[in-house]
């Protein structure tokens, strides 16, 4: 009964156990099978490199990070650490999508999110300045169901600002 709750708690390490009973003494006899082991190390540094390399591919795909040649070492430094935050982000949102929406791929959400997009409105007023209205467009139904799928919650729209009207032309 040990055997099986040894078993049922540690699977994996429990396929990499021999273990044979003594004739004699009717005792166990366990040993580590190492070249097991080994296979299941080999098989974890291959999925590791695979996803490596899908991590490079997103970034140069998904993402839109393709090479910019910067001349200045700020300027590179500051476009791997965006690509290296873009990634974060990508792979924070596949956990979220595996753990909440099962099945929708971080491409396809990436795609959804998409649809929605900001403006600023910039309306003259009659004194010479200008109220300008930052507003993001109101998500499909289908939209709506996977932020509220995925526990997010979209800002509320930004009050209006009203600026000279040479101000709101520099912005």
């Amino acid at each position: 009964m040990k055997l099986g709750a040894a078993r049922s708690r540690a699977p994996t390490a429990w396929r990499l156990v021999d273990i044979e009973m003594d004739k004699e003494s009717s005792m166990f006899i366990y040993t580590l099978n190492r070249q097991k082991l080994r296979r299941v190390l080999l098989w974890q540094y291959y999925i590791q490199l695979v996803a490596v390399e899908e991590a490079f591919k997103n970034l140069k795909g998904d993402l839109a990070i393709r090479p910019v040649f910067h001349q200045d070492a700020r300027r590179i430094e500051a476009h791997i650490f965006i690509a290296f935050l873009a990634y974060c982000l990508q792979i924070t949102l596949q956990r979220r999508l595996h753990a909440l929406a099962p099945g929708l791929t971080t491409r396809s959400a990436v795609e959804k999110f998409a649809a929605v997009q900001m403006i600023d409105v910039h309306l003259p007023t009659t004194d010479g300045r200008e109220l300008l209205l930052t507003r993001y467009t109101q998500p499909e139904p289908e939209l709506k169901l996977l932020i509220q799928q995925l526990k997010l919650q979209l800002p509320p729209q930004p009050p209006p600002k009203i600026a000279p009207a040479a101000v709101a032309r520099a912005i």
